[in-house]
């Protein structure tokens, strides 16, 4: 009994005595099991999504490559196989994706954990298929530091295999730790602005999806640049927004917001994009804006001499893919010509371009490499290195690396542009010199291009191409340029190397007995096929593609296929021209052997 008396006590202690009582009972103990989940889950959401994130969150964009998937795909893939405990885990942030149609790029924030030695697997995450839950992981194609850009490293990725997502995240190579950021974009290549730098009190964007015409200004009235400022980034919106100042092919220039105008240095790092009307009747409030991966950089001096006590007479500046075997001998030559600075542009390269710069840069060759990931954007890429070159160079050629300067023997009358005979050393510059001197007004140098054939070979020459190829087409094909960067255009609108001037400022053609350009666009087939992977301008059509087959852009008669036609080696041959070989020989041979030192042509320079 005395048991069965003090259960029953207990129990009416902890009953409640009165409804009210049972109320108050039942929602206390409903709040304190609320709050403990409540907290539980802003713990374990702050562990995996910093809240102070600066990633940016631009609109999806629905490529018509197939690839895209939503992120919520791979968001619920990729947590089966975090693992947020390991040391390899690199605490960076992908702030960009971009979907070309051979590889992914990935923009990525670089910090003290990275070495240009970083190796990264490319991880992917299944779509949502009905097929078992799984991840690829893929060794990425390249990791490179973006020069001046915010976001410091470019990894590119394999494309995804079939029924895997295209947001790729990244995990360093035989790790644990799964590099992954919030922001899962990806932005398709056919519609993005992707680079943007300072130039005085504007800003000049580069864009993709404009599609205006080329060679010619359009109206940028129907173009503004908005800013993404703050707090504005992190939501995805922008804060400011200027009109466009002009606007042409694939470049926007915009005059600076007011607010950072006095001081364009606080610019840098500020994410930009453009927005445009969708009619011509539409308001300003209707603009669209494209999605952006392009941060505002400020392009910095990075050659060897000092350009504060004055400029370089002469610069060159080319766009190269997987011309790591060529770069020497051009270098070399025309160094010796008097050529002082290099920008070479290098467009996805994945030979060894990067030890051949290097090489260079210990022989004292002013060599700098600028990593260009965006394909088919030659003329963008030029006037990039128009503003670059701007703060260093007096004078800047455009030309490729199969084109050499060739001065021919020179008769009396043109001692105004170069001394009579045979030419010396530092006979570019010096011309280019004597120009400035004689016509201030000249603002672009035009140079006559001979296209070289094979030449009946079969194989690449031993000796290098200006001794080995001889035989050319009789009529000159086109022209190339040295511009002076200071005088160019406001709109920077450049087609086939040569620029658009500003008012007051006029080009000249170099007579041929003065100068012409030997361009071996028509090498040995080994060499020559490669031109079928992709070309760099955006306005030349690709070899594989059907369109304008007559076009000079093209080799007659050559077609879409990379299938050697019969008698390559004997094609595009009709003048014999040993001009350039014999100068070569007898300026740079060993006297002995008559060899070359080296290929490299040249010891001093």
């Amino acid at each position: 009994m005395d048991s069965s008396e003090q259960r029953r006590k207990r129990k009416r202690i902890f009953r409640p005595s009165s409804p009210t009582a049972t109320i108050v009972y039942f929602f206390s103990v409903r709040s304190f099991v609320l709050c403990f989940s409540f907290l539980i889950f802003l713990f374990l959401l702050s562990y995996q999504i910093p809240f102070s994130s600066s990633v940016f969150r631009p609109v999806l964009v629905v490529s018509r490559l197939s690839l895209l998937s939503s992120s919520s795909d791979f968001l619920s893939t990729s947590q089966s196989f975090q693992d947020f405990g390991s040391s390899s885990l690199l605490h960076l942030q992908i702030e960009g994706r971009v979907l070309f149609p051979d590889h992914v790029l990935l923009l990525v924030n670089k910090n003290d954990l990275f070495s240009k030695n970083t190796n990264f697997e490319c991880v992917y995450g299944r779509n949502s298929t009905g097929d078992d839950v799984g991840v690829v992981k893929e060794k990425s194609f390249s990791v490179d530091v973006y020069g001046e850009s915010e976001f410091g490293v470019l990894v590119r990725c394999p494309l995804p295999p079939v029924n895997y997502s295209a947001v790729v995240n990244l995990r360093k190579f035989s790790g644990n730790g799964l590099w992954k950021e919030s922001n899962q974009t990806v932005n398709s290549w056919e519609n993005v602005a992707y680079a943007a730098t300072l130039d005085g009190n504007t800003v000049v964007v580069f864009v993709k999806g404009l599609n205006l015409r080329p060679d010619r200004e359009s109206d940028s009235s129907q173009f503004s640049c908005y800013f993404g400022l703050g707090n504005f980034e992190k939501e995805g919106r922008f804060a400011l927004r200027t009109k466009a100042i002009t606007a042409a092919q694939e470049v926007v220039r915009c005059a600076l917001p007011l607010s950072i105008r006095k001081t364009p240095e606080k610019a840098r790092g500020i994410r930009i994009t453009i927005g445009m009307l969708p009619h011509i009747h539409a308001k300003a409030h209707e603009h669209v804006l494209l999605p952006s991966v392009a941060k505002i950089t400020e392009l910095k001096s990075e050659g060897r001499g000092n350009v504060e006590n004055g400029k370089y007479d002469l610069c060159v500046c080319t766009m190269v893919w997987n011309q790591g075997s060529a770069l020497r001998e051009w270098i070399t030559y025309h160094s010796w010509l008097g050529v002082e600075r290099w920008f070479i542009y290098d467009n996805n390269s994945d030979d060894n371009i990067k030890d051949v710069i290097e090489e260079l840069e210990t022989e004292n060759y002013n060599v700098t490499r600028h990593v260009w990931p965006w394909i088919k954007t030659q003329e963008a890429g030029f006037s990039h290195c128009a503003l670059r070159a701007k703060k260093e160079c007096n004078w800047v050629s455009f030309m490729d690396v199969d084109e050499y300067f060739y001065f021919p023997y020179s008769n009396p009358g043109h001692q105004s542009l170069r001394s009579t005979g045979y030419a010396g050393q530092d006979s570019l510059r010096s011309l280019v010199a004597n120009v400035s001197s004689s016509s201030p007004g000249i603002a672009e140098i035009r140079t006559t291009c001979h296209s070289f054939g094979p030449s009946g070979l079969n194989s690449a020459p031993s000796q290098g191409i200006t001794v080995g190829y001889t035989c050319r087409l009789k009529s000159p094909e086109r022209h190339k340029s040295i511009i002076r960067p200071d005088a160019l255009d406001t709109t920077l609108l450049n087609v086939v190397h040569h620029f658009h001037l500003r008012k007051g400022f006029r080009y000249m053609n170099l007579p041929q007995s003065t100068a012409v350009i030997n361009h071996y666009k028509y090498q040995v087939w080994e060499v020559f096929r490669a031109k079928f992977f992709r070309r760099v301008a955006t306005y030349v059509v690709d070899w594989q593609n059907n369109q304008n087959e007559g076009s000079r852009d093209r080799a007659p008669g050559l077609g879409t296929e990379a299938i050697e036609p019969p008698n390559w080696p004997l094609q595009f041959c009709e003048v014999w021209d040993t001009g350039l070989r014999d100068f070569v020989l007898s300026n740079f041979a060993d006297l002995s052997t008559g060899l070359l030192p080296g290929r490299s042509l040249l010891s001093n320079h």
